[in-house]
């Protein structure tokens, strides 16, 4: 049984950061990709940055440079820091799973390839 909880979101303003947690319980596979995604109200679920068991990092354009993925194994944590923050950032965000493989080929921002998702923490941005 695999479960995500993620926790950290918020309200801010514009300019501001939050920390976003997802802590990981089960038992750990030795090739994954975890990701972060939001989904903003009225929107499609968008993926924001993903980390795999490889240490591969990636980000979409509309977060690089003001957020950074990065991982606690000793705490089973994957978190999410967000820097600089805009208004159109608001949206719940999403930690998500694949178990079957890393995140290389491209397809890490493809939400139907996570096999676990959290709950939600939602971050709110105002101007």
């Amino acid at each position: 049984q695999v479960q995500l909880v993620e926790s950290g979101g918020g309200s801010v303003q514009a300019g501001g950061s939050l920390r976003l947690s997802c802590v990981f319980f089960g038992d750990t596979y030795s090739s994954y990709c975890m990701g972060w995604f939001r989904q903003a109200l009225g929107k499609e679920r968008e993926g924001v940055a993903g980390r795999d068991s490889d240490g591969r990092t990636i980000y979409a354009d509309s977060v690089k440079g003001r957020f950074t993925i990065s991982q606690d194994n000793a705490k089973n944590t994957l978190y999410l820091q967000m820097n600089s923050l805009k208004p159109e950032d608001t949206a719940m965000y999403y930690c998500a799973v694949d178990l079957s493989k890393d995140c290389s080929g491209g397809y890490w921002s493809v939400a139907g390839r996570y096999n676990y998702w959290g709950q939600g923490t939602q971050v709110t941005v105002s101007s």
